[in-house]
């Protein structure tokens, strides 16, 4: 949906000019009603959205249609401008998220500062609808599908010679495939976007990595279909 595309980079705007009112919050509450958004769902980057808009469409879900806009904070430690946008005092819309674990902290301190109660724990943080990977979402993927199958969707995609020459590294010798995996991603601009969908495509339906999943049964605005 173009409204929802136009919707994020506005949001994105009026963020980056700190919550504050302007033209560019003008232009994003604007695109918010013609998106029809009603929940927003904030992620760290390009490759956490892909990832998320492609199990929603493996569930038969359109985060568009259903008004659930996701928005890449670019950042970790933007989470505090982007909560102001869609707080009571910009949208007032319903927010969920998904970040790493070593930005977890990033999260917690803003949620704090401005959420219900001071001091907030893991689960606490669940309730609110922040879900935390462990390591990131790459790793989450690559733990979820296994190795192998990892590597099988490397070959699909052409990469798989890369990444044995890449294995070959003075510094992945002595680590593990799966961290080989996860560090070949993030080598080149774009890669992991590309295999957030790939990976997301291969993965059982019943084998959801556990924060990915709760993040969509969390901002589900419908009843499953039975």
């Amino acid at each position: 949906m173009d409204e929802m595309r136009r919707f994020r980079r506005a949001a994105g705007a009026w963020a980056a000019h700190g919550g504050d009112d302007g033209p560019a919050a003008e232009a994003a509450r604007e695109l918010a009603v013609a998106a029809g958004v009603r929940k927003v769902v904030l992620v760290e980057g390009e490759s956490d959205l892909v990832a998320v808009e492609a199990l929603a469409r493996r569930r038969g879900r359109s985060l568009d249609e259903e008004g659930v806009a996701v928005l890449p904070l670019g950042g970790a430690m933007s989470i505090g401008r982007f909560l102001a946008v869609c707080g009571p005092h910009g949208l007032d819309v319903t927010v969920a998220g998904l970040c790493d674990a070593g930005e977890e902290h990033y999260f917690r301190s803003v949620l704090e500062r401005t959420g219900p109660r001071p001091h907030l724990t893991h689960a606490d943080m669940e309730q609110l609808g922040f879900y935390v990977c462990v390591a990131d979402l790459e790793d989450e993927l690559i733990r979820g599908l296994g190795a192998d199958t990892v590597q099988e969707v490397l070959d699909i995609e052409g990469d798989l010679r890369s990444f044995r020459t890449f294995q070959k590294q003075p510094a992945q010798r002595e680590r593990g495939v799966e961290r080989q995996l996860r560090r070949f991603m993030g080598t080149h601009s774009g890669r992991k976007a590309q295999y957030a969908r790939s990976l997301v495509e291969r993965l059982d339906l019943d084998r959801v990595p556990r924060p990915l999943d709760r993040l969509l049964a969390h901002v589900c605005l419908r009843p499953p279909h039975i």
